[in-house]
């Protein structure tokens, strides 16, 4: 029902029992009938009818007009692009591989972490295909309601086809985001409602064949694929998995620069160093430091995004914010030398690294170490995940050294270290060798762990008891200009070697 047929309704039903009273007719028994009948329309509404008030808005809400996307528009992800690519010719080119007998694909699965494009895939690759496209979240399919989960998908099935039909077009993508919603493991600990629908999702998926037309492949994206059930990821099923991850440095200079096409960069703007120092960043994140730099331009008007505006932007993607807290004499001195801590350190296993040493508040971190841009590395040995774990625990070592005991600042430290542990042990690179982390007991695990963190922190304090010097120069210069830049920091280390040679 449209807006201004529910207005009269809502004026007309007052003014019309007002008059039956006011002429001497019993109205309560049709008071009544109209509450039943508006509650029984509004939970129609709730369990995802198509009639009463709200229908048609709730498909207009659901359902996502298609985006003109190409796979040029997306920077990074070539290897993806190219596999899916190939995977989508099978749908354009269906008479050629009729002839040969080959099955064609019925589903295609982007996985990958958060920001990395698995979205714009699938847009792109509607538009490769001249096919519909119609977008459905698996949250939309979660209901408290038996059946309505199921019966959502028949909906989202059916609009496919008879929208291709209504635009002419020989084929429909259905792109489901965020699929291990509906499609997670049947271990019997779930809820009723959630197998429906992904045995309806599946019967859905084994009634999709080659000669009908419009044709209909169903592309799904997940950051969980050990969530989701066998049943789904079998052959006949997703036939593609498709890896969506991380951009390269390659990758990440491309989409920085697609972001900048309509912004007013400098001259002297190096966009190849920000891809150096983005290691790790999702297409997500470079499309945020590119628009957090032109705000700092726009905060001190200037008509160019200057190289500090980026800088200051991938500062603020990484870190945070910065933030005006002010803390006590003593606080500062202990974030100075916790942070001077992480930077000898780092010096000492990785010469050259240390770019800026802050004493300035961003998000939570009262103060942090920005590092020179490194290669990218995908493969570690246990010396390098051994040094990372003692830049790590730089700064607990220092606020012991000074204070004689820890705080609470060192916590994301820790946990950095402990999870690089981890990976020292599922890699096979402790004293316990290859291991099964459930054919070892916790025990075992734990001595292990305490072993490696007890020996490389004697080795961090070694390491920071031979530069102490540093720590007390540089304490009065950091806590005075908040910023060290690398180059005085490695005078000031240059200095004190000579100093103990």
């Amino acid at each position: 029902m449209s807006k201004i047929y529910k207005e009269i309704f809502i004026g007309t039903v007052p003014v019309v029992i007002i008059f039956l009273f006011f002429i001497g007719i019993n109205a309560i028994p049709l008071v009544f009938a109209a509450v039943i009948l508006g509650t029984i329309l509004y939970m129609n509404q709730m369990r995802g009818g198509s009639s009463g008030f709200g229908g048609s808005e709730r498909k207009a809400r659901t359902r996502k007009a298609p985006a003109y996307l190409t796979f040029d528009d997306i920077g990074g992800q070539q290897r993806a692009k190219i596999e899916l690519k190939e995977a989508l010719d099978f749908l354009i080119k269906h008479e050629e591989i009729r002839k040969l007998g080959i099955r064609p694909l019925k589903g295609i699965l982007l996985e990958g972490p958060p920001g990395t494009g698995k979205t714009l895939l699938a847009k792109a690759a509607a538009h490769y295909t001249n096919s519909v496209f119609i977008a459905a979240s698996g949250s939309e399919f979660v209901e408290m309601y038996v059946g309505v989960g199921a019966s959502r998908v028949r909906e989202l099935f059916k609009e496919a086809r008879s929208r291709a039909a209504k635009e002419n077009k020989e084929s429909a993508i259905v792109f489901i985001d965020e699929i291990d919603v509906i499609g997670g493991k049947r271990d019997g600990g779930q809820h009723r409602e959630y197998d429906q629908t992904l045995n309806q999702l599946l019967t859905e998926m084994d009634g999709i064949h080659t000669t009908d037309s419009p044709r209909i492949l169903l592309m799904a994206a997940t950051n969980r694929k050990e969530m989701l059930d066998s049943a789904l990821l079998r052959p006949g099923r997703f036939d593609r998995h498709i890896e969506v991850d991380l951009p390269d440095k390659k990758g990440r200079l491309h989409i920085l620069n697609i972001h900048g096409k309509n912004k007013p960069l400098s001259e002297q703007v190096n966009l190849e160093m920000i891809a150096e120092e983005t290691f790790q960043f999702s297409g997500a994140q470079l499309e945020s430091v590119m628009n957090e730099a032109a705000i700092y331009a726009m905060r001190e008007e200037s008509p160019l995004i200057e190289q500090k505006h980026l800088s200051q932007a991938v500062d603020k993607v990484m870190i945070g914010e910065r933030t005006d807290r002010e803390s006590t004499k003593e606080e500062r001195d202990r974030v100075a030398l916790h942070e001077l801590g992480h930077a000898i350190a780092a010096e000492n296993v990785r010469p050259g690294s240390v770019s800026q040493v802050a004493l300035s508040p961003r998000g939570k971190a009262l103060g942090y170490v920005r590092h020179n841009p490194q290669q990218d590395q995908y493969l570690y040995t246990k010396e390098q995940l051994e040094e990372q774990i003692i830049v790590a625990l730089g700064g607990a070592v220092a606020e012991e050294m000074f204070y004689g005991g820890r705080s609470t600042g060192s916590r994301n430290d820790f946990e950095q270290s402990l999870h690089l542990v981890r990976t020292m042990m599922d890699s096979g690179l402790t004293n316990l060798g290859i291991i099964d982390r459930q054919m070892v007991t916790k025990e075992e695990l734990m001595k292990e762990n305490a072993a490696i963190l007890e020996q490389l922190t004697e080795r961090t304090r070694e390491i920071l008891e031979r530069h102490r010097i540093v720590f007390e120069q540089s304490l009065s210069i950091l806590v005075k200009e908040e910023v060290l830049s690398g180059d005085q920091f490695r005078q000031l280390l240059e200095q004190s070697r000579l100093q103990t040679a």
